[in-house]
């Protein structure tokens, strides 16, 4: 480079020769090659530098994105194993509740089947003693029928009556006065003539109540246990069905039998939850899980 500035200044001043001119020329050239090459490895170098940049942006994106996608990953493992949790607890629960229904609802069937015993003894009994009125109606009848006879040709042919209508408010109202004056035999009987006449009427399934009630108000609570269940069978959606399930409840209490009674109190608390009979349901198991230790 000094060299060349040497020579341009000899040609200046007019002592340089041809030869030196040539020389001064290649390195003129010389100089020009490198400044492109120069400026070529620069350029190369910006472009290379440029590329390094976007691949270290792409790379910094790819590195964030990946990150992104291990959050996403942990945050949906997280998910799934709660999912899987609350999936094994909603089993369990269903698991205990079908298996507690199902257990109720045998018990049930054993209460059925003591009631349907209870009600052929009753029958049977019922049975024996209508045998004996019978038997002793005859005896009777024998011994007045020379009487009867000569009455029978003494009377007179009575006149035809118009036929009665009955009012099955006021019978029923009738009934259930008799029961209010603790005339239980009779209050039965006339709430029996009520369904029998009347079998459809809205109040049928109150008398049949009322039935169970005289029963158990005699302390029978056998027969009790049984007109209970006569209402629930013939009448399932009456709403005296709660209270008839109630005390049928009391009454397997008093016949002995407190198992029964405690599952007739869990099935009213599942089929009536919000009944007053389911209340007093429970405050009864209550008093018997500590009076009689049953779970």
């Amino acid at each position: 480079m000094k060299k060349a500035i040497f020579l341009l200044l000899l040609f200046i001043s007019g002592c340089a020769t041809t030869a030196d001119f040539e020389m001064l020329k290649g390195e003129i050239n010389q100089l020009k090659r490198e400044s492109f090459d120069i400026k070529k490895d620069a350029s190369d170098t910006k472009t290379a530098l440029a590329d390094v940049k976007e691949k270290s942006a792409k790379e910094d994106a790819l590195n964030a994105i990946r990150e992104s996608e291990a959050a996403l990953r942990s945050d949906i493992a997280g998910i799934s194993k709660d999912l899987q949790t609350l999936i094994g607890r909603f089993d369990e629960s269903k698991y205990f509740i079908d298996k507690t229904l199902k257990d109720t609802a045998s018990e049930m069937e054993l209460l059925r089947s003591q009631i349907n015993a209870l009600e052929a003894q009753i029958k049977e009994l019922q049975g024996r003693l209508s045998s004996k009125t019978d038997t002793d109606t005859k005896t009777k009848g024998k011994m007045e029928i020379k009487k009867d006879k000569k009455e029978s040709e003494d009377a007179k042919i009575p006149e035809t009556k118009a036929p009665e209508i009955k009012d099955p408010a006021k019978m029923y109202e009738a009934a259930y006065a008799t029961f209010k004056d603790k005339k239980y035999k009779e209050a039965r009987e006339k709430f029996e003539a009520f369904i029998k006449e009347f079998p459809k009427d809205n109040l049928a399934d109150n008398a049949q109540f009322w039935i169970g009630e005289t029963y158990y108000a005699e302390e029978d609570y056998a027969g009790a246990i049984v007109e209970y269940d006569a209402l629930l069978k013939n009448y399932p959606d009456s709403k005296k069905a709660p209270g008839a399930l109630l005390k049928q409840g009391y009454a397997f209490i008093e016949f002995g039998d407190k198992k029964a009674a405690r599952g007739i109190f869990e099935y009213l608390m599942a089929k009536y939850p919000k009944s007053k009979e389911a209340e007093l349901a429970k405050k009864k198991l209550e008093e018997m899980g500590k009076k009689y230790n049953i779970r």
